[in-house]
């Protein structure tokens, strides 16, 4: 049977990984999240926030999905071959494809003689974007940091055979529109920590909350 988005959907949410019950725990306290929120702030009771949390989960749900082919310790899909399939894999193919050829000597000859230093980097960064924007926790401060791991990848493999550039791009402008909309206030945890109304001697706090949120 040809696989289909629904079949492969499925397959993620009931593969017996370890990330699996992880991922389902993320899932249930995005959802309890949105929901005190939506009892606390009736201004985000509309389509509007509803529909911002929805795509932040669900892009939250594609960074999270796109760890699992490279799991430590040997972030390999093959972890038979760790060094020639998954993460080290596409690290060799942007040091030879790379738009900008100083990014292709770093992975060359800095990053992939040290895979296992970079790949654990990697592995958590990715994470952490999965983890913000599912829950909507400083969601301006890791979609910035998102789209420079995007940046990284659509420079890295801009000529890399049967890659097509410009869908790295338009996932670094959804990072981007994260980021500068703030889409963590819409029923997330950075509605909750920022206070309607900051008082006058936790403005720098409230600087802060608001600059990574």
């Amino acid at each position: 049977m040809p696989e289909n988005p629904v079949s492969d959907l499925i397959e993620f949410l009931t593969d017996r990984n370890w990330p699996t019950p992880i991922f389902w725990l993320l899932v249930i306290a995005s959802i309890a999240i949105a929901v005190i929120v939506w009892q606390r702030r009736p201004e985000q009771r509309d389509f509007s926030h509803l529909a911002q949390w929805g795509f932040r989960f669900v892009m939250g749900g594609f960074w999270w999905q796109q760890t699992l082919w490279k799991l430590p310790p040997t972030f390999a899909q093959d972890p038979a071959n760790p060094l020639t399939t998954g993460l080290a894999y596409w690290m060799s193919q942007m040091g030879k494809f790379s738009a900008i050829p100083l990014q292709g000597e770093v992975f060359s000859n800095i990053v992939l003689p040290h895979f296992y230093v970079f790949a654990p980097i990697v592995y958590a960064a990715e994470v952490l974007v999965a983890v913000s924007l599912m829950l909507g926790l400083f969601t301006r401060l890791f979609g910035l940091f998102g789209a420079l791991q995007i940046l990284n990848l659509w420079l890295g493999l801009y000529n890399a055979p049967g890659e097509w550039p410009w869908t790295y791009f338009f996932l670094l402008v959804l990072q981007l529109v994260f980021a500068v909309h703030c889409y963590g206030r819409s029923l997330g945890i950075d509605a909750l920590l920022l206070p309607a109304e900051p008082s006058s001697g936790r403005q720098g706090a409230s600087r802060l909350l608001r600059a990574v949120s």
